[in-house]
């Protein structure tokens, strides 16, 4: 099919033409207090179609594979192309970039699960849950979600790469309540094969612990303090530096880490590789978007930035060459420093983040200011819950002061990277308040 849909650009009169055909299908089953709350199935196909006229470009898509509406698709993409304004960095990546070779990366795991396995599995987990506590008395319920896709891209230049890949996951959020208030936390699990999965019950108990421990949240004197930021929520601090470092944010210059190449971004104790060829991995793949082929590389290196993540047109604006990441950044390693058992002693007196809320980063400044709610620590023992905080910065700062990571990465991401533990921070709260409550 995609062979045909570039046949047709080529007779219809596109100087060249990218199209991508894939396929898929999932199952979510939700069960809330023991009864069942949501069965869902869905399975979705698509064809997308990229043409050029010289520079000008157009765009589009269907949910019809019929040879048709494939003709009527690269038509429309035609017509909109005809009326675009020509760009000079527009067209397919450069073809010595292209994939060759395809390793099994063993992304496809089929897994027969009926929905009536799929219910008792979240019954399992949502129970284990309930059972933690007697002060867990409601759930927003377990669920267990499958999904499997096939997919093929082709350019005209000849190159046509194909890919299979399966996701499962298990979770659960359920809700407690003392004299203070209710407190409500959650758990999961995902992978790209059924049997590394954690279990379910053991996703349930997690959820309920992570509920309990916050009860009789408390909120603190405003001031500055060492923060540690608790491995499932770390990864959005990289996920900063993703964005920041990305080909639109860097040539559009909306970026606080705009012409950083070869620049300290980091603390010295930073260092982060990419390899797109983990067996499993989430955001594993031989090419990218493109079809240009990855490589394993170090990105940062002694808290140094070593490279960025370009597609083809942003390599282009940039006067640079693509990365290999045309999509996004693979999966990503932030190297641990410490031993992640060590670092609440390692921080002493401050706050454990285990919970943020809002969106308050402004990318061009890299200010930083967002809700939060963990654990205040002293001499590197947890006191108690707090809630009602809000922690601020700014990026540049935060990740020079970063201090240690630990070895806790979450399985279930593409970017591993353990609890990280920054210098001082502002943390703004009870700021009527004499003494921490």
């Amino acid at each position: 099919m995609a062979a045909q849909v570039l046949d047709m650009a080529k007779q219809q009169g596109a100087t060249a033409c990218d199209v991508e055909v894939s396929e898929g299908s999932g199952q979510n089953v939700s069960v809330r207090l023991d009864e069942v709350e949501t069965i869902e199935y869905n399975r979705d196909k698509g064809v997308s179609v990229t043409v050029y006229l010289g520079q000008q470009k157009g765009h589009a898509s269907s949910s019809d594979f019929s040879p048709a509406a494939l003709a009527d698709t690269v038509k429309a993409a035609l017509a909109i192309a005809k009326y675009t304004a020509a760009d000079e960095f527009a067209g397919t990546a450069d073809p010595k970039r292209l994939c060759t070779v395809f390793p099994d990366l063993d992304l496809y795991h089929p897994w027969d699960l009926s929905v009536e396995a799929a219910i008792e599995l979240a019954r399992e987990c949502e129970q284990a849950a309930m059972a933690v506590d007697e002060r867990i008395d409601n759930s927003d319920g377990a669920t267990v979600s499958t999904s499997a896709s096939r997919w093929v891209y082709g350019n005209s230049q000849g190159f046509i790469g194909a890919g299979t890949s399966t996701r499962y996951s298990i979770s659960a959020a359920v809700i407690g309540e003392d004299e203070s208030g209710m407190q409500r936390d959650y758990w999961y699990t995902a992978a790209r094969a059924p049997s590394d999965l954690e279990g379910a019950a053991a996703v349930g108990r997690r959820a309920g612990e992570r509920t309990v421990r916050r009860l009789g949240a408390r909120r603190l004197k405003t001031g500055e303090y060492p923060v540690l930021f608790e491995a499932s929520v770390a990864g959005s601090l990289i996920g900063h530096w993703i964005n920041a470092v990305s080909g639109s944010s860097l040539y559009r210059k909306s970026s606080f880490l705009v012409d950083s190449l070869g620049q300290p971004v980091f603390a010295p104790c930073v260092t982060i590789t990419e390899d797109p060829f983990t067996p499993r991995g989430f955001a594993s793949g031989a090419f990218d978007a493109e079809g240009v082929a990855t490589a394993a590389r170090t990105v940062v290196e002694k808290g140094v930035q070593q490279g960025y993540f370009l597609g083809s047109y942003s390599a282009r604006k940039l006067g640079m060459d693509t990365t290999g990441n045309a999509g996004g950044p693979h999966n990503l390693f932030v190297a641990p420093t410490d031993v992640a058992s060590s670092l609440l002693a390692k921080m002493g007196t401050g706050l454990l983040v285990t919970e943020l809320l809002g969106h308050g980063i402004n990318m061009v400044t890299g200010d930083y200011s967002r809700g939060a709610a963990g654990f205040w620590v002293e001499n590197g023992i947890i006191q108690y819950p707090v809630e009602e905080i809000t922690i601020a910065g700014n990026l540049r700062d935060m990740y020079q002061r970063i201090v240690a990571i630990g070895d806790d990465a979450l399985a279930s991401s593409s970017r591993k990277v353990g609890a990280i533990l920054i210098e001082r921070m502002t943390v703004a709260g009870d700021s009527a308040s004499g003494d921490l409550v």
